[in-house]
């Protein structure tokens, strides 16, 4: 059973040693990521050099649950759009509240705009 839900912001702080990232890896493998935020975290550490032949091992010892993007979250995430446009989050962002929504459960993030939203989800802000 999982406990947290984490935005791609809080895979990369334990990934790349920033503020929040000891928060984040204690409770790594009590959590779900959304396979759209997978591909985000992704794309980052290719963007920042990383092999790509090595991004797969190193995210797998992390032990997280990544959670497939089904047509339901697919809608919910569509959905969320209108709130929160205000705040420009991405689709990646709202697949990330989504599956917060639909298990439950609080968000872990570095995205301090999150703080100022009202979606029916915990954020927990780990900077």
């Amino acid at each position: 059973m999982a406990d947290w839900v984490l935005d791609a912001s809080a895979v990369l702080a334990v990934v790349l040693t920033e503020p929040g990232g000891d928060m984040v890896r204690p409770v790594m493998a009590d959590s779900l990521l959304s396979a759209v935020n997978l591909a985000e975290v992704t794309t980052r550490l290719l963007d920042l050099g990383f092999p790509s032949a090595k991004i797969d091992s190193r995210l797998e010892r992390l032990r997280f649950t990544v959670v497939p993007f089904d047509e339901g979250l697919a809608l919910s995430a569509g959905l969320l759009r209108v709130q929160t446009r205000h705040l420009g989050l991405s689709l990646g962002d709202r697949a990330c509240l989504a599956l917060a929504r639909r298990e439950g459960l609080p968000v872990l993030t570095g995205d301090r705009a999150w703080a100022k939203l009202d979606v029916g989800v915990e954020v927990v802000l780990i900077r």
